[in-house]
């Protein structure tokens, strides 16, 4: 009795394993997988700016250099502390100092880690965005909403914005991915259609040609919304995937990018990882 929609993935045309060093970007999928790798022991950096959810902040974050521009975004005063409206909360301090020795590293290791990356992997969360003083920000740090106007980007723009960094970068193995995460608050209808929106953009960012590295897909959002397609697979939440989905979508990526010497490595570095962090009871 079959009781899945299987996604059928087609063999990948390159492989990932322990030589390789990854670059993890975009929304907290990009943290749970890149969570899973860490537990493996591959060379991965995950998210040097944070957790970034529109295609447009990811591919900011990536053309960012020092030393640093006068960019307003980079640091604004709000409720007692700087932030930096191109990253994460996480980022954000008490003295715009210590603000920007933070930004100022965070940029040095996304440049360091696209330098030396042979596979980037980016994940997509919305089309959603937020537009502060005509730019488009990373995070609103609960600024009051009457600072932003809210549109949803095109898929022209999106791959126009994304294009000059693949041409720049021929060489690296490129794999996008969309947040199968639903955006509620924008409302199901418009996350529908913002997950379309990227969906596409994917699509022919994936078809772009002369890149001896490639740029495939791998589908994360169709794995979760119909191989997974049961409350059982969500957090409390009902929006974020639980572990074991997380788990079952990590499986499904290790089957199809890695081989099986890799995979066997995977099992016993995880075995490693476990003891490693086991914390004795005495």
């Amino acid at each position: 009795m079959k009781l899945q929609t299987i996604v059928d993935i087609a063999p990948s045309k390159w492989k990932i394993g322990y030589e390789d060093k990854i670059l993890m970007l975009g929304s907290c999928f990009s943290d749970e997988i890149g969570e899973q790798m860490q537990q493996r022991y591959l060379n991965v950096t995950c998210n040097p700016f944070g957790t970034l959810y529109n295609p447009l902040s990811i591919a900011q974050a990536m053309n960012y250099q020092l030393p640093m521009t006068n960019d307003p975004l980079l640091l604004v005063e709000h409720d007692g502390l700087w932030h930096s409206m191109a990253h994460h909360g996480s980022f954000s301090r008490a003295t715009k100092e210590e603000a920007e020795r933070t930004v100022r590293a965070s940029i040095e290791t996304m440049q360091q880690a696209l330098k030396e990356a042979t596979v980037v992997i980016v994940t997509f969360g919305t089309a959603w965005v937020y537009e502060k003083d005509g730019e488009i920000v990373g995070n609103c740090h609960k600024l009051p909403e009457s600072c932003f106007t809210r549109r949803r980007l095109s898929v022209e723009e999106i791959v126009a914005a994304w294009r000059p960094i693949l041409d720049r970068y021929p060489d690296k193995h490129w794999l996008f991915t969309v947040s199968p995460i639903r955006h509620i608050r924008d409302g199901l209808h418009e996350n529908q259609l913002s997950k379309a929106t990227l969906l596409m953009a994917v699509e022919q960012l994936s078809s772009l040609e002369g890149r001896s590295g490639g740029v495939l897909y791998f589908p994360s959002y169709e794995i979760m919304l119909d191989e997974l397609r049961d409350y059982r697979f969500y957090a409390d939440d009902l929006v974020h995937p639980s572990s074991l989905a997380v788990s079952y979508i990590w499986e499904r990526f290790v089957d199809t990018f890695c081989t099986p010497q890799t995979k066997n490595e995977l099992v016993l570095q995880h075995k490693r990882w476990k003891h490693e962090h086991h914390l004795p009871l005495h």
